[in-house]
């Protein structure tokens, strides 16, 4: 396992055996549970965590204590956030919230620095997974700012809910998904509701037609 999960992330299987038998040697491979807690305000990141399994969540907290989901890190991605902090020496600003149990491999601070100023391959690899989050970030913002709730919400629902069109999640987390408020997705769902597109139930949606929904979901 140690030596084979740099074939994992592509970006980085175009090291040559020197700077490859750094990166294991140096890094090592960490096991979370789910809920864990990775990372969260004012912290200082020690390593770049390198997703082998799981997912992590990425939210913001507001003063208001409201929650706003910035993205996701699935398995063979890298957090963009922790990247950036660990670039600028800077603390995080956001937290990561372990989804589901979570192996990654941790390289510490150190050689990351070390990589970074002095491997093509492997800063071609961190920023390269930066743009592309950045972007991602992006079309988050422009969702919440430019985009109607029943839209987003449609999309989400579809998303979301398993094949057999039902999903666990209270109200309060699909606000956080969206970026909005609770009372804000209480309103649209009882709409989606009259309108024959979901049923309710406390803590879960079951999507009743699912073909609506994603054809909202397509609409601008």
């Amino acid at each position: 396992m140690k030596m084979d999960w740099i074939d994992r992330f592509a970006g980085l299987s175009s090291l040559d055996a020197a700077l490859r038998d750094i990166l294991v040697s140096k890094s090592k491979i960490v096991t979370l549970p789910k809920n864990s807690v990775l990372f969260g305000p004012s912290k200082t990141p020690d390593n770049l965590l390198l997703l082998l399994d799981g997912v992590v969540r990425v939210q913001q907290v507001s003063e208001a204590g409201r929650d706003i989901v910035l993205y996701r890190v699935y398995a063979g991605e890298s957090c963009v956030l922790t990247t950036a902090c660990l670039l600028a020496y800077d603390d995080y600003s956001a937290e990561g919230i372990a989804e589901t149990e979570v192996e990654a491999v941790a390289i510490p601070r150190v050689v990351f620095d070390d990589l970074v100023a002095g491997s093509k391959p492997f800063r071609n690899f961190v920023f390269s997974a930066y743009s592309r989050r950045i972007t991602d970030l992006f079309h988050v913002i422009e969702e919440i700012a430019f985009q109607k709730v029943d839209i987003r919400l449609a999309h989400k629902l579809v998303e979301l809910a398993g094949s057999d069109d039902k999903l666990v999640a209270t109200h309060a987390q699909l606000a956080a998904e969206l970026g909005t408020a609770r009372e804000v997705i209480s309103r649209q769902l009882q709409e989606f509701q009259r309108r024959g597109f979901v049923t309710t139930a406390r803590g879960s949606v079951t999507l009743t037609d699912r073909a609506a929904l994603a054809e909202l979901a397509q609409s601008k």
